[in-house]
């Protein structure tokens, strides 16, 4: 758990939040004990002045008087003495001059008892000194066994919130942790089950709607892909393995026959190599739509999207299959919606795929449309929630509503279809494509027959 990246990421937190802390009680502690001092030394400043002007105006005698008056003040926390040259004391609360070096700044700090101060702890003082004329020294202070004991309780007390803020932090860190490691391991053991082949498994959500809750989201999202990619794939290798044996048996069925057959007529081999080529071009066209199908889901040709200009791509078409129409006794109309121009209805594809997409939406039409019927192809603009919409409509036998999820599925022809040639892929390389470019597939009735419709998103120009 420890190289784990929350209890490392809480460990950062914990430290850079103690250092907080710690960084603002020292901070307050230095400004309020540096208050008190700078108050003291104030104080005893203004009290030396007024001793040196005592001093001036009634010479030593007077100020023995005023030492020895000020020191004789009950409960008071001022500290006293006024020596001789030689060290002998004239007045004041000391018995004797500290034996301490003086500072650069004039005070001195120095202990008056082991155990007179605050709660029988060690009294000490601070105090500022001066020599008068006559080689008199003078000493002013205070006692700061009061400070001296609120700095140890601030120090003290620092110790102990540092302590109970690591503690609660730590802690908080643990569960913290701990509640993530256990979401993690959700995660975990849903991914080894899924590598153990059960992709039906999916990734908890806790309903938090935190990142969490997103990344389940994006993974069982991604989970739900991939489940439908295997199923299909198993489908499309169900589906090829039994849609390709006929025409693979009836080739080899059919060299087999001319190979059997005794003859020197040139034209039935003959015959028989046209029919074969016929046969592995229906087999070449199946392969190739497998493969356009799987370029499309698994979206290699995103990097070749450019702007393509939907009016070309559906007059392409049409111009393509109208003869074929022509020569089917159907009528192809195309129809432009009403402010639709060349360079108006632009989107961001792939140029080959689009027109791939709409060829096959008019070759099945035209295939399952009757003689005399009409196809219709028609490009619509930019409109609520849609940047354009290519619809094929045709008079044919329609697909029932029920059927319509069936036929965008690999090698699925309904039994109305069968007796056509195809491989059951046309509508699918259409969704696939439509999936590609962000675009929806929609199957509706023509009454009668077929009207599907390639809807591009409104953002599909960006």
């Amino acid at each position: 758990m420890l190289r784990t990246t929350a209890v490392r990421l809480s460990a950062l937190y914990l430290a850079l939040f103690v250092g907080s802390v710690v960084l603002i009680l020292v901070v307050v502690y230095r400004t309020t004990a540096g208050f008190l001092t700078e108050e003291i030394g104030e104080t005893v400043a203004l009290e030396v002045g007024a001793f040196q002007d005592h001093y001036t105006k009634y010479g030593l005698p007077g100020l023995v008087d005023l030492v020895r008056g000020r020191s004789a003040v009950v409960n008071n926390n001022a500290i006293y003495l006024l020596t001789t040259p030689t060290g002998a004391v004239l007045a004041g609360n000391l018995s004797r001059w500290p034996d301490v070096a003086l500072s650069d700044t004039g005070w001195i700090h120095f202990k008056v008892a082991d155990t007179s101060g605050v709660s029988n702890r060690p009294s000490t003082a601070q105090a500022m000194t001066f020599t008068l004329p006559g080689h008199f020294r003078l000493l002013v202070g205070r006692d700061m066994s009061e400070l001296d004991q609120l700095s140890d309780r601030m120090v003290r007390s620092l110790g102990w919130i540092i302590a109970a803020t690591a503690m609660l932090g730590l802690g908080g860190g643990l569960l913290v942790s701990r509640g993530a490691m256990r979401r993690i391991e959700a995660i975990n053991r849903t991914t080894r089950q899924i590598m153990a082949g059960d992709l039906s498994d999916r990734v908890p959500r806790f309903g938090g709607g935190d990142e969490i809750d997103r990344l389940a989201g994006n993974l069982n999202a991604m989970l739900d892909r991939l489940e439908r990619l295997m199923t299909g794939m198993r489908q499309v290798t169900d589906s090829v393995a039994h849609d390709l044996r006929t025409p693979l048996t009836r080739l080899r069925s059919r060299i087999e026959l001319a190979l059997i057959h005794d003859t020197d007529d040139a034209e039935v081999y003959r015959g028989v190599l046209q029919d074969s080529i016929g046969e592995a071009d229906r087999l070449i066209a199946t392969f190739t739509a497998l493969l356009s199908i799987a370029e499309a889901e698994s979206g290699a040709k995103r990097s070749d999207f450019t702007a393509i200009d939907l009016v070309d791509v559906v007059q392409l078409a049409a111009d393509l299959y109208e003869p074929v129409a022509e020569e089917r006794g159907q009528r192809l109309a195309m129809e432009i919606a009403e402010g639709v121009a060349p360079q108006t209805v632009v989107v961001r594809g792939n140029g080959q795929l689009l027109a791939q997409a709409v060829s096959n939406l008019l070759d099945n039409a035209i295939k399952y449309t009757p003689e005399g019927g009409t196809i219709t192809l028609r490009l619509d603009g930019a409109a609520a929630g849609q940047a354009a919409r290519v619809t094929v409509a045709d008079n044919g036998p329609g697909v029932p509503a029920e059927e319509r999820p069936k036929v965008l599925q690999r090698f699925v022809r309904l039994d109305a279809a069968r007796a056509s040639p195809g491989n059951g892929l046309g509508l699918s390389l259409v969704d696939a494509v439509a999936s590609l470019h962000g675009a929806r597939l929609e199957l509706s009735d023509n009454q009668p027959g077929l009207r599907v419709a390639l809807v591009f998103p409104a953002d599909a120009k960006s």
